[in-house]
C-alpha cells in the first residue's frame, strides 16, 4: 500500500547533481527532504553550492550550469522531467523564491502593483479588482501604510526593508506550499531583519507553508529553524536538529562556521591618548528632500547637530537602523558630500572651511572603504593598479617604489604580490573576501591617520568576516590609524569597536565604551537593536519562534 500523502515530504530531493558544461560537478549527490511547514536552513560558506541547489529546484540555474542527475519530489510526484508547460504552474504556487537583493529581482521599469499582478493573472485567472484587491490587502498584510499608492509607485522609491516586504507579499500573494529565502535579509539593518523574519514566519504559519532559508547567518538559522543541512563545496557534511548541530557540531567544517561567529573581544578597549584625530563638531547635513503636494521639496536633515571625537588607535563604530545617517556622517567627514553646518577639525583646522591645501591633506591622510568593494573597485584595472593609484600623490616616489609598497601592502592584508601574479589579476578573478582585502589594502598604502569603513563585512560569509575582521584589528595595532566603523551588524561591532555610537534620525541618542553599551544600554532604541540582533543561545523566547 502506497503511503498516504499527508505522510510524505513535501519535498524530497534525491542525489541532485549540478555541473557545469564542462563537466566540472558544482552540486555532488545531494539529498534532502523538508516536511510540511517546516523551517529548514541550509548553511555554507559562499561557493557551497547553496543557492544553485535552491535555484535548481525552480529550473531557474544561470547559463552554463545543468543538473545533470537526482530526482526532486513535491508532494510525492516527481517533477524532475516534467516539460516546461507542466513545471511552469509549479513556479509561484508550488514553490516561491525570495531573492537576495529585490532591487535586482524587481522590474525596476514597473510598477509594484503591475509586478504583483503577474502571478495571480498567469496562475488563478482573476479579474482585475479582484488582483488589486488581494494585492492591497497582503501590502496591507506585510506592513506597507499606504498600499494603494504603493501600487503606483516603483521599486527605487522605497528602502531595502520596503522592498525585501514588497517582495515577500508579491511571493505569498499565490500562498506557495514551499517558500524558498535566499540570503533574504543580508543588506538589512537588525531592526528590519527581525521584522522581515519575523512577518516571513507568520504568513508562512498562516498559509501552512514550509520555509527554506538559505543563509550562512548562523544567528539567523539559530533563532528560526527546526533544521539545518551544512554544503562545503557542493558536499553535503552533516545534517540534523539545528539545536544538535549548533551544540554540538560532528564535522570539523561545521565547528568552523561554528568558531568564525562574531565574539565579543577579550582586550580591553583603546584609552583615548593625545589629541583627537577627528573631531567633529554640531554637524549637520540637510538633503533636498521629495516634491510635496503643492510641488515644494521639504528639506530633511539626515544628520542632525552631531558632535564626535575620534583619537588615534581607536575604533568607534557607528550603529543604526537604515536612515539613521550612518553613511551620511562618514561621507560627510570625508567631504564627499557636503555640509549643511558645523566643524569637522582635523591638525587644529577645520577642514570644511580650511584653505585648499589643507583641505587636501586631509583628503590624502583619510580613505574610506567602501560598503561593496565590487562596485568600487575598477574592473578594468588590475590589483596591482587599483593599489598603486594612490601612491601618484605621494612627492617624492619614483614609479620604482611602487611595487615594492604595493607588495608589502598586499601581504600586510593575507594576499601574495606581484611575484606570483595576483596583482596582475582583475577583480572579476577575485573571490568576495579577496576584493575586500584589496580595499583595505588600496585604503592603507598611503599610511593614513584617518579610516571610514562603511559596512565593509556585511556581504561577506561568517568565516571571511571572522578573518577580515581579525585582520583589520592586527592592521589598525600596526599602522596605528584612527577609525570610524560604520556597521548595522552588532556581533561584528562587538568584536572590533572600542566605543559605539548609536544613531537614530541623523542623531546621536547613545555614546558609550562597547562593553558598557552592550551590557547596560540606556536607551529604549538601543535595547531594540540588542534584542533583535540574532544569537547563538536557546532562551525560550528564541525556540519558540521556530515553531511550526
Amino acid at each position: 500500500m502506497s503511503e498516504p500523502a499527508t505522510l510524505l515530504p513535501l519535498l524530497d530531493v534525491f542525489k541532485m547533481r549540478i555541473e557545469t558544461g564542462t563537466g566540472m560537478p558544482i552540486i555532488h549527490d545531494l539529498s534532502f527532504t523538508v516536511a510540511r511547514g517546516e523551517f529548514l536552513a541550509i548553511v555554507g560558506e559562499s561557493g557551497s553550492g547553496k543557492t544553485m541547489a535552491a535555484r535548481a529546484l525552480l529550473r531557474l540555474l544561470p547559463s552554463g550550469l545543468v543538473q545533470t542527475g537526482g530526482a526532486v519530489h513535491l508532494e510525492g510526484k516527481d517533477i524532475t522531467t516534467l516539460p516546461e508547460e507542466q513545471f511552469q504552474p509549479l513556479r509561484g504556487l508550488g514553490m516561491g523564491m525570495v531573492f537576495q537583493e529585490p532591487m535586482v529581482s524587481l522590474n525596476p521599469a514597473m510598477t509594484v502593483g503591475a509586478q504583483m499582478a503577474e502571478g495571480l493573472a498567469l496562475h488563478l485567472k482573476l479579474p482585475s479588482a479582484e488582483i488589486r484587491a488581494r494585492s492591497i490587502a497582503m501590502l496591507e498584510r506585510v506592513g506597507i501604510g499606504d498600499a494603494t499608492r504603493c501600487l503606483g509607485a516603483y521599486p527605487h522609491e522605497f528602502s531595502g526593508g520596503m522592498r525585501q516586504r514588497i517582495m515577500l507579499a508579491s511571493v505569498m500573494l499565490l500562498k506557495p506550499k514551499l517558500l524558498i529565502a535566499d540570503e533574504p535579509t543580508t543588506a538589512l539593518d537588525t531592526l528590519t531583519q527581525a521584522e522581515v523574519l519575523d512577518l516571513m514566519v507568520e504568513l508562512a504559519r498562516d498559509n501552512g507553508t514550509a520555509i527554506m532559508l538559505i543563509t550562512h547567518n548562523l544567528g539567523l538559522v539559530a533563532r528560526y529553524t527546526q533544521r539545518a543541512l551544512v554544503l562545503e563545496k557542493g558536499h553535503l557534511v552533516e545534517s540534523g536538529t539545528t539545536r544538535a548541530l549548533l551544540n554540538a557540531p560532528r564535522e570539523d567544517y561545521t565547528k568552523a562556521l561554528i568558531a568564525a561567529l562574531p565574539r565579543r573581544a577579550q582586550t580591553p578597549p583603546a584609552q583615548r591618548t593625545g589629541e583627537a584625530v577627528v573631531s567633529v563638531r554640531n554637524l549637520s547635513v540637510t538633503h533636498a528632500g521629495a516634491l510635496s503636494l503643492f510641488r515644494r521639496r521639504v528639506p530633511k536633515k539626515a544628520v542632525d547637530d552631531v558632535s564626535l571625537e575620534i583619537y588615534p588607535r581607536e575604533v568607534v563604530a557607528v550603529v543604526g537602523g537604515s536612515g539613521s545617517g550612518k553613511t551620511t556622517l562618514g561621507r560627510a567627514l570625508l567631504r564627499l558630500i557636503p555640509a549643511s553646518s558645523g566643524e569637522v577639525h582635523f591638525d587644529g583646522q577645520d577642514i570644511l572651511k580650511a584653505p585648499r591645501a589643507a583641505q587636501r591633506a586631509f583628503t590624502l591622510a583619510a580613505q574610506l572603504v567602501f560598503h561593496d568593494p565590487y562596485s568600487s573597485l575598477d574592473p578594468r584595472m588590475s590589483v596591482g593598479a587599483i593599489i598603486t593609484e594612490p601612491l601618484r600623490h605621494v612627492p617624492g616616489l619614483a614609479a620604482s617604489g611602487h611595487a615594492r609598497i604595493v607588495d608589502a601592502v598586499l601581504d600586510d592584508v593575507g594576499l601574495s604580490g606581484f611575484l606570483s601574479g595576483f596583482g596582475q589579476r582583475l577583480p572579476h578573478q577575485l573571490s568576495g573576501g579577496q576584493r575586500q582585502r584589496v580595499a583595505i589594502a588600496r585604503a592603507l598604502v598611503r599610511r593614513p591617520r584617518f579610516i571610514v569603513a562603511d559596512e565593509p563585512v556585511s556581504a561577506l560569509d561568517m568565516t571571511i568576516q571572522a578573518q577580515i575582521l581579525a585582520l583589520f584589528r592586527a592592521l589598525q595595532a600596526e599602522y596605528g590609524f584612527a577609525c570610524l566603523f560604520i556597521s548595522h551588524d552588532l556581533a561584528a561591532i562587538e568584536q572590533i569597536a572600542d566605543r559605539v555610537v548609536v544613531m537614530r534620525d541623523g542623531r546621536i541618542i547613545e555614546e558609550a565604551a562597547r562593553d558598557d553599551l552592550f551590557d547596560n544600554p540606556r536607551e529604549d532604541y538601543t535595547r531594540a537593536l540588542l534584542a533583535a540582533a540574532p544569537r547563538i543561545d536557546w532562551q525560550p523566547a528564541l525556540t519558540k519562534r521556530a515553531a511550526p
